[in-house]
């Protein structure tokens, strides 16, 4: 079968259109005939090794995957952990998930990782309470471009949305944000405020981290929260526990892993985010569909911004 294989850490150039050998799966286990393989900005990390789990080599990267399922022939999405950027991968029955016949396989996608964490960022890590102020950065991307949607449906209040360009920021508006900003770092904190009517904020989801955080803190009303879900700037940041007590504000993190030690909350914000785009109350923005020749410059389209919604990988180009 046609795979990408990494065999050392590294830039783009370390991914490789490879053949190998079509995967067997273990006991637990089911394999599933890809149509479409999900790409993530944590991919980005993943190459390199430098994101929160460490990768063993040789690698075929890829956390999620739409197809079809062998065994049952149901056309599912399943979370594979890696070797999704391939024509087969395999997937832990328990986190393979038939698709409704009215969603579309890429639509599907978009829902697993970055549909359930948008999801979570509300209910679970940012606790949104009703009428709440939410900022969500990145909102042109594939967790901002669904975060910015369920808002409102999740009870905030105003939806402050940022992103690199006019372009994106239309989209934002597009898609429901009440007002959309630069999300560069200078001046953030002040524009933030602004946007919101003159009043600080009460939940930011971030995912850049680095000045983007620092500013983002600032902006933060008493008791309000910020939620880290990634690092792109690959800036870490420390926080003072002195200045936590003083602003009365709070640093969560969410990491897309630990949903999977507690599988009732994946069952329950999938079938929610299935319902919602049936219903035409939630729209996938699909940014762009590769071949796995192309998967390079996927990942550089991915890592400089170039790109929106969710990116897929189509593995029979």
């Amino acid at each position: 079968m046609r795979a990408i294989q990494i065999q050392e850490f590294g830039g783009p150039e370390v991914l490789e259109l490879v053949e190998l050998a079509t995967p067997e799966p273990a006991a637990h286990e089911v394999r599933i005939r890809v149509s479409l393989a999900g790409m993530n900005f944590a991919d980005t990390h993943q190459r390199e090794n430098v994101y929160l789990a460490r990768q063993e080599l040789p690698l075929v990267p890829g956390g999620e995957v739409a197809g079809v399922r062998e065994d049952t022939g149901e056309r599912v999405v399943a979370l594979t952990g890696t070797g999704g950027y391939a024509e087969y991968a395999t997937a832990p029955g328990s986190l393979t998930f038939p698709i409704p016949g009215d969603v579309e396989d890429g639509t599907a996608l978009a829902l697993l990782i970055q549909g359930l964490t948008a999801w979570h960022l509300y209910r679970t890590a940012g606790r949104v309470a009703g009428g709440e102020s939410v900022v969500v950065h990145s909102a042109a991307g594939g967790v901002g471009s669904l975060a910015v949607q369920l808002g409102k449906a999740m009870g905030a209040g105003r939806v402050i949305a940022t992103a690199s360009s006019q372009d994106k920021r239309a989209l934002a508006l597009e898609l429901g944000a009440d007002v959309a900003v630069d999300g560069a770092p200078d001046g953030l904190a002040e524009r933030l405020v602004e946007a919101n009517l003159g009043e600080p904020v009460d939940v930011v989801f971030d995912m850049a981290g680095g000045r983007v955080f620092d500013e983002s803190l600032a902006a933060l009303a008493p008791f309000g929260r910020i939620v880290a879900y990634g690092i792109a700037s690959r800036e870490v940041n420390e926080i003072r526990t002195s200045r936590l007590m003083r602003t009365s504000r709070t640093v969560a993190g969410f990491w897309f892993t630990h949903l999977l030690e507690r599988p009732a909350l994946l069952d329950e914000a999938l079938a929610d985010l299935f319902a919602r785009v049936a219903a035409g109350e939630l729209r996938v923005v699909v940014g762009g569909v590769y071949g796995l020749s192309e998967v390079a410059r996927a990942q550089v389209d991915l890592q400089e911004r170039r790109t929106t919604g969710k990116l897929l990988l189509d593995p029979m180009r």
